[in-house]
């Protein structure tokens, strides 16, 4: 099973790792485009106005630019810990046990604008460049990523339960047939449902840590649906390849 995370727009800062190496990066075939991205990025942080008009920042925005700047030379960490917000929260990493952790390495992987996607141990640096972003004299990420990053992925998920809790604009980056993806959805008293917007990347986040936390490895929607209830979640399944997660 591999589970398909979104990035964040926050990171931490730091690291203890050496200094980004793209050949140890899962997904060898997606060097070429994250070589361009890094270059492109480094450069365009030596022209703040530039970046900040490009990267959509604001005016106090320099510690990013900053961290794009020192892409090659800051430290790194697994992306896992690399990224922050309200699904990484209730995904809660931190209190795994090590065997817990084997199983994230294992079982996650985390799309990124830069980076096409990584594996929950690869080791990145922080960085800001988000999934709409368009760079200076290259061509939209979506443009980008299609020449390597469907195929890396088809590669990757061959053989393997897949589900896609990426938003829309990285999934668009590099889509997998066939994969599961999960809606969440606010159930009111009398019946009728909304989908929900403030706490979907949270529910996100416990069900990547249902799906991490479990002994069992699904091989069908309907496996999926009871790991993610046993870990206290309420699912239905709405289609062969969606699953709902109800509030």
């Amino acid at each position: 099973m591999l589970v398909l995370l979104p990035p964040s727009e926050t990171k931490s800062d730091g690291g203890s790792g050496r200094p980004l190496d793209l050949d140890a990066l899962a997904m060898p075939q997606l060097t070429a485009v994250r070589d361009k991205l890094v270059t492109q990025l480094i450069e365009l942080s030596g022209d703040p106005d530039a970046s900040r008009t490009a990267l959509g920042l604001g005016k106090g925005a320099d510690a990013e630019i900053a961290r794009n700047a020192a892409l090659r030379t800051s430290p790194t960490r697994p992306a896992l810990d690399r990224y922050t917000g309200v699904l990484y929260d209730a995904l809660d990493a931190p209190g795994f046990t090590k065997a817990q952790r084997a199983k994230a390495d294992a079982r996650l992987a985390i799309g990124s604008a830069l980076f096409g996607v990584v594996r929950a141990g690869d080791p990145i640096p922080a960085y800001r460049l988000s999934g709409g972003s368009k760079l200076p004299g290259l061509p939209t990420l979506q443009a980008l990523w299609k020449q390597a990053l469907p195929a890396a992925l088809r590669e990757e998920t061959d053989g393997h339960l897949t589900v896609d809790l990426r938003s829309g604009v990285y999934q668009n980056l590099g889509r997998i047939p066939g994969a599961i993806t999960a809606a969440v959805l606010t159930e009111r008293p009398d019946g009728t449902r909304t989908v929900v917007s403030h706490f979907n990347k949270h529910h996100k986040g416990l069900l990547a840590r249902a799906l991490v936390l479990s002994r069992t490895e699904p091989t069908d929607i309907n496996g999926l649906a009871r790991a993610a209830e046993k870990f206290g979640l309420r699912c239905e399944i709405a289609s062969p390849t969606e699953l709902l997660v109800l509030t």
